[in-house]
Formats: structure tokens, C-alpha cells, sequence
């Protein structure tokens, strides 16, 4: 095959991705040198990117010389690119996607570990993505958010300058740099908590549709599995026509055999968020799926009950409230302190402290221990994990979804040989404990006990949310569910005891707001 033209922007992370094909080519004998084309995008600095993505701001000079034959290939940050392509183009191959998680820079100064994501109240934060902006409001109504323009050192420069508190970047673009950061506070904000951009940490190989002979070729280099993914991420932006200007995020993977599936929708950058997430064995018809429920016409429930307190600002509450759905929070068992001092012995050579719920998490610091300097902490989800920033500990170790065998698994991997203490309640089932492998030492510590209200009264809600075996317990000594509720379970042993009623109960994949907000919307009302 002939020697290659590859078209390419100018930008540092733009002459990476080029060599990056450049060498994968290599790599199967295919001979191939860089163009640099500068794009409107790139001379266009003063207008807000939502005015720029999605109408071919940064690919439509590619795309010509493409079209005109004195390029062969163009190399896009697939998220770049509108889901329309130009006639005579086509994506000929995709590469494996990097990580697509956001990364939040933080100046040091303006670190609070105590609130979420680590930012002090009231923080400036630099982004230009209406998606970036309305998640993260969402998260931290608090925070101001400005615009942020600009190359990714560039980006990095405006934060070193202090132009702003923090900035959030795509951590594919700084992974591929190698981008030195240790002179800021850097939180990863996972995927199922800020849903990326369609396609986000691919990249897209762009060639005339009539090569043939190029198709053929850049076959060797194509991923498919992240080709399968990212194609669903694509159709439901194309469905829902928007550019990359929409509030929009949508992430596949494909996680033991099974599809799973996030989508994250506001109207304007300031809207609160609707989200959604898909389990599915197979793709076919879930975009169309996935957009019907956003639908401004589709049924929702009326009333939701669940069994715990939410609060005024509590991210499920305003995402409830946002189509007026009332909501019945009560808790329906008391919890009880059994430990009012803590005796220094469960200190002593502790590497890990692990905490399966919020309370535990709040009952243990209640004792004000004096911990040394190394310990570490696990937390079964984002909820507990919440609990511990306000007592002014990062998680080192935050399991993810809603499936704690799994969450266990992956724990007593992390610490094995260690000593973990385990605060906990009285009742407790010790999943995590029995899952450690047999040369890590457990230092069990009961801490509260839990309690049944009695007497306690039926609800009429659509939906009826249980957070814990003991809520479920409560509510049916007295309480059958009506025709027509539906069920949503806190974790694998909550979801058991419906298993044993006979009761089909849905599972969120997070068991926090977040999941609680995605279970609740993904409900067929009929």
C-alpha cells in the first residue's frame, strides 16, 4: 500500500492521537506521515464551545481535504464528531477506548475534602460542556462554573494561573499526554457518577468511503467491542438530534456478558438532570428505548415512598421534585448506640477500617477515635462514602454497584494480610467479613443495634423504596403491598428478602440517590 497522508489538528493531544495511528499502522506495515490542519475551531477562541461542537467546528476542514484527496486519513476524538456524516465519508475504524471518566483538578487551597468531590463551598469551577456542567450542578448546586477554552495544557495553565479553583478535563486527553499533576488535588469522578459524552476516550479513523482497499486495511486496527459500545452512545445522541452541545451523556459497557448502560439528559446547562440506567443482554432497540423514556409525555410515578429520611437538598429529592412526584420518607426502624467508649484495643495495628453503611460510619466517629496516620478506609458505596468525607476521611476503596458479594470480592483483594476493623450494626449479615481470605484478620466491633417501629401505617405509592432487610421486615408484620406497586431493593440482601416473599424487586446499580433517581424514572407506570 501507498505511503499514507494523515490529517490531523495541531493541538498537542491531537498530534498524539496521529502518531498513535500513525504507529499502529506501522505495526502492520503500513507506511504513514502527518498533515496539520488547522480547523475553525482552532482560530475561533473567544465564542463558548457549546457554539462550536457539533456542527463540524473542529472536523469540517479535515473532512474537506479528505473529500478533495490530499488527505487519506482523518484522526477525531470520536466525541468530535456530528453522528451525520458528510456524504462520501466514513469511520472506518475505532480504537479502544481509554478510560472515560472525568478528572477534576483542584488547587490545593481550595480542597475540602468534608464536601463532595472535594471542592470548598462555592468554588469556581472551569468547563465549557453544557453535560459537564449540568451534572456537576447537580451534584453541587454550590459551585460556580465558568467558561473554560482552550488546548489541554492550555486548560491545565489557566488552573496553574488561578484563573479558577479547579477544572474538569476528559482523563483519556491527560492519560495520553502524560500530563505531570501532582501540583493539584486530583479527584476522579467515576462514569456512573458523571455520565461522559457519547464516544468519549475513543477515537474515530475517518477515510473516503470508496477506499475499499483502506477500509480493508485499517480492519486490523479497528476495536470492535468498543465499535458495539460506543455506537448505542451515538444513536441515542443522534435520536435525540443533538450536537455536542446538549446536556447530554450516555456510556455503555459491556460487563460479564451484559450490557449496562447510563444516560444522563438535562435541557439546558443549568436543568437539573434526568437519568437513566439499562441492564440488557442485547442492544438491538434499546436507543429508541432509552429515549422514549425521556419523553415529555410518558408516565411517571406519583408518589414514591421510601424507607429513610431525605433530605431538603438531597440529590434524590430534587430529582423526584423536578416532575412533581411526592415523596413519603420515613424510616422505619430506630437505631441505638451499644458502644458509648471505645477501647483502644480496636486500634491497635489497624491498616484498614471498613464501613458497610452510613450509619456505622457516623456511630464510629461519634467515639472520636484517635486513629494513626496509615489507616485506610473502605466503603460499601458512594452513601457510606459520603458519611466519611464529613467526617473528614477520603475512601481509599469505594465499592461499585449495588452487589455486595462482588463489592466483598474485590475488598478482601485490596486487603489481603492486612487487619481491617469492621465498625458495624449488631445484626449484621458480615458479608465482607466472610469473604476475606483466610490470612486477614478481622477486628469486629458491633456498634449499634437497630430496632422495629411498631404499628407502622400502609402506602399508597407507585413505587416503594426498602433500604435494608430490617425496613422490609418492619413493613410487612402489619402491611401487604397493593396492586400494582412496585419495588425497589437497597443491596443483594434486601433484594433476598423479596426473593423469599416471592416479590420481583428491581435492583438500581448503585445503591445511592444516583441509582435510587436511575431505578425510579427506568419504572414502566402503566
Amino acid at each position: 500500500m501507498k505511503r499514507l497522508i494523515i490529517g490531523t489538528r495541531g493541538s498537542d493531544l491531537a498530534l498524539w492521537q496521529a502518531n498513535f495511528i500513525k504507529d499502529k499502522l506501522a505495526a502492520i506495515g503500513v507506511e504513514a506521515e502527518l498533515k496539520i490542519i488547522k480547523t475553525q475551531g482552532d482560530k475561533i477562541l473567544n465564542l463558548r464551545l457549546d457554539k462550536l461542537e457539533g456542527k463540524g467546528f473542529f472536523t469540517k476542514e479535515l473532512e474537506e481535504e479528505l473529500l478533495g484527496g490530499t488527505i487519506d486519513i482523518a484522526v477525531h476524538s470520536h466525541k468530535d464528531l456530528p453522528t451525520v456524516h458528510p456524504a462520501g465519508l466514513t469511520i472506518a475504524a475505532v480504537t479502544e477506548r481509554e478510560d472515560p471518566s472525568e478528572l477534576l483538578l483542584i488547587l490545593k487551597d481550595c480542597v475540602s475534602i468534608s464536601h463532595k468531590l472535594s471542592l470548598k463551598k462555592g468554588a469556581m469551577v472551569g468547563t465549557s460542556s453544557n453535560r459537564r456542567k449540568a451534572q456537576l450542578l447537580a451534584l453541587r448546586p454550590d459551585l460556580n462554573i465558568e467558561d473554560l477554552r482552550g488546548n489541554v495544557p492550555t486548560r491545565i495553565q489557566k488552573l496553574r494561573d488561578e484563573d479558577y479553583d479547579a477544572i474538569l478535563l476528559a482523563k483519556a486527553g491527560v492519560n495520553r499526554l502524560n500530563i505531570d499533576l501532582s501540583e493539584f488535588h486530583v479527584e476522579v469522578v467515576d462514569t456512573t457518577e458523571l455520565v461522559p459524552a457519547p464516544a468519549q476516550g475513543a477515537l474515530a479513523i475517518q477515510i473516503r468511503e470508496n477506499d475499499a482497499e483502506l477500509f480493508e486495511v485499517l480492519q486490523q486496527i479497528n476495536h470492535p467491542e468498543t465499535a458495539e459500545e460506543i455506537a448505542i452512545e451515538r444513536k441515542v445522541l443522534n435520536l435525540f438530534e443533538g450536537g455536542c452541545h446538549m446536556p447530554l451523556g450516555c456510556y455503555c459497557k459491556k460487563e460479564d456478558g451484559q450490557y449496562e448502560v447510563w444516560t444522563s439528559k438535562a435541557e439546558t446547562d443549568e436543568d437539573f438532570p434526568d437519568r437513566l440506567f439499562y441492564r440488557v443482554d442485547k442492544l438491538d432497540g434499546l436507543a429508541e428505548k432509552i429515549v422514549a423514556k425521556f419523553s415529555a409525555d410518558r408516565k411517571l410515578p406519583a408518589k414514591v415512598f421510601i424507607s429513610r429520611e431525605v433530605g431538603e437538598h438531597n440529590y434524590f429529592r430534587k430529582a423526584l421534585e423536578k416532575h412533581n412526584i411526592e415523596i413519603d420518607a420515613r424510616s422505619l426502624i430506630r437505631t441505638f448506640p451499644i458502644v458509648t467508649v471505645l477501647d483502644p484495643f480496636y486500634l491497635k495495628h489497624i491498616d484498614w477500617i471498613f464501613f458497610s453503611s452510613r450509619n456505622s460510619v457516623d456511630y464510629f466517629f461519634n467515639l472520636k477515635p484517635m486513629l494513626a496516620k496509615h489507616v485506610k478506609f473502605g466503603v460499601a458505596g458512594r452513601g457510606s462514602e459520603d458519611s466519611l468525607r464529613r467526617a473528614g476521611h477520603l475512601a481509599d476503596y469505594v465499592g461499585e454497584g449495588g452487589d455486595i458479594e462482588e463489592v466483598a470480592e474485590l475488598f478482601a483483594e485490596a486487603v489481603t494480610g492486612k487487619t481491617v476493623l469492621f465498625p458495624r450494626a449488631q445484626d449484621s449479615l458480615l458479608s465482607i467479613q466472610k469473604a476475606l481470605k483466610p490470612d486477614t484478620k478481622v477486628v469486629d466491633l458491633p456498634i449499634y443495634e437497630t430496632v422495629i417501629e411498631e404499628n407502622i401505617d400502609q402506602t399508597y405509592a407507585d413505587v416503594l423504596i426498602f433500604t435494608s432487610p430490617s425496613n422490609v421486615d418492619a413493613y410487612f408484620v402489619d402491611n401487604l403491598l397493593e396492586p400494582g406497586q412496585q419495588v425497589i431493593a437497597i443491596g443483594n440482601s434486601t433484594a433476598k428478602k423479596f426473593e423469599e416473599m416471592g416479590v420481583k424487586c428491581i435492583l438500581p446499580y448503585s445503591p445511592d440517590e444516583i441509582g435510587l433517581a436511575e431505578a425510579v424514572f427506568g419504572i414502566d407506570i402503566k
